[in-house]
């Protein structure tokens, strides 16, 4: 299963939204390195990757919160710890395995892929519609 950005992902900011995207490209990447001959290293690296562009991008989500006084910001950085943990669970499992197993791209696509579409259409479309009433004093 590869991941989709479609309009149900929209948050209205156009900042978060690139990032998602590349976040996206990103694990899409991930799973085409385990296609790929199913190449170990390779893997690894891309999810490396992964893990550094995710510190990144939840790091502007995390300033931008903060910017804005947004009033969830706790639970949303734990949502964000728990995702950094699944990417630091399923590093171990790589380097435990010879090579991506079915049983990792199903980790990926379970506790990567759908994690991410529920916490953009839960968490994500929150700060963003905040962000917009903040803008708008005119709505609080």
């Amino acid at each position: 299963m590869r991941a989709e950005f479609d309009d149900s992902l929209v948050t209205g900011n156009e900042m978060i939204d690139s990032q998602h995207k590349e976040l996206i490209d990103k694990i899409n990447g991930l799973l085409e390195s385990c296609e790929l001959g199913k190449d170990k290293i390779a893997a690894v690296k891309t999810l490396e990757y992964l893990a550094d562009y995710t510190d990144f991008h939840f790091g502007e989500e995390e300033k931008l919160q903060e910017e804005i006084d947004y009033p969830g910001i706790k639970e949303h950085k734990e949502e964000h710890k728990k995702l950094i943990k699944v990417v630091e669970e399923l590093h171990e499992m790589l380097e435990e395995e010879e090579g991506p197993t079915d049983a990792f791209v199903a980790q990926v696509n379970e506790n990567v892929i759908q994690w991410l579409y529920r916490h953009i259409k839960g968490f994500d479309r929150s700060v963003a519609e905040y962000k917009n009433m903040r803008g708008n004093s005119e709505m609080l």
